[in-house]
């Protein structure tokens, strides 16, 4: 007979925002990895008892800020979370050389998401519909993913996920925003097989950053 290790255990995740809508499947894809999670709100309290807590959610209040600090783990971490939302983040781009355009673009204006997740150019998508983005367009969203992780010291691929929305045609693009604090990623706008696909890389990318912090998929409790 096989006995338990007790030692041993899977890491505790938890996808804080809500299991409908845009993120539907992400857990499904976690568990595809043999990762454990489950869908709780930011202010549930059972979020200070999980090893990781992923943001699809955000709150402008006060205690969303507090509560990013109290988490064991949390992706993306709260210095992210702080600078993403301090409203100065894009003149810090700006001034690492990334071509930023006007916060309020008129409507005529094509908008174009750029998702990537750890750091690697994932999918694109305008509106309602997936698109194929040309790369002078990914080339600016990595100069500005690049520019933010400088900015925070970290390394590009400590960024889980990140969204930025780029303004203009090839050649005469612009920065029109990035986000780093649970954005929409467009996952519904994808085909079904395109869509498992990113979510696994989701997943995958997740399973590193469990490795970066020493907490598994499987790992040893500490006396």
């Amino acid at each position: 007979m096989k006995l338990a290790r007790p030692d041993i255990r899977h890491p505790r995740i938890v996808l804080a925002g809500s299991s409908e809508g845009d993120d539907a499947g992400l857990v499904a894809a976690l568990r595809d990895r043999g990762l454990h999670a489950r869908w709780l709100s930011w202010t549930d309290p059972g979020t200070l008892d999980a090893d990781l807590v992923i943001l699809r959610e955000s709150s402008d209040h006060a205690e969303f800020l507090a509560w990013t600090k109290q988490v064991r783990n949390l992706l993306n971490a709260p210095d992210v979370v702080a600078w993403n939302t301090g409203g100065h983040h894009l003149r810090d781009i700006r001034d690492a050389g990334v071509p930023v355009g006007g916060r309020r673009p008129s409507g005529s204006t094509i908008r174009t998401a750029l998702v990537f997740l750890g750091g690697v150019p994932s999918h694109a998508f305008v509106e309602k519909s997936a698109v194929d983005a040309d790369f002078e367009l990914w080339d600016l969203g990595q100069a500005a993913l690049r520019a933010a992780a400088d900015r925070l010291g970290i390394a590009v691929d400590q960024l889980l996920y990140a969204r930025a929305d780029v303004i203009g045609e090839p050649g005469a693009a612009a920065l029109a925003d990035l986000h780093l604090v649970a954005p929409e990623l467009g996952w519904r706008v994808l085909s079904t097989t395109a869509r498992a696909d990113t979510q696994r890389q989701f997943a995958l990318c997740v399973e590193s950053a469990l490795e970066r912090l020493g907490l598994g998929p499987l790992w040893h409790r500490r006396p």
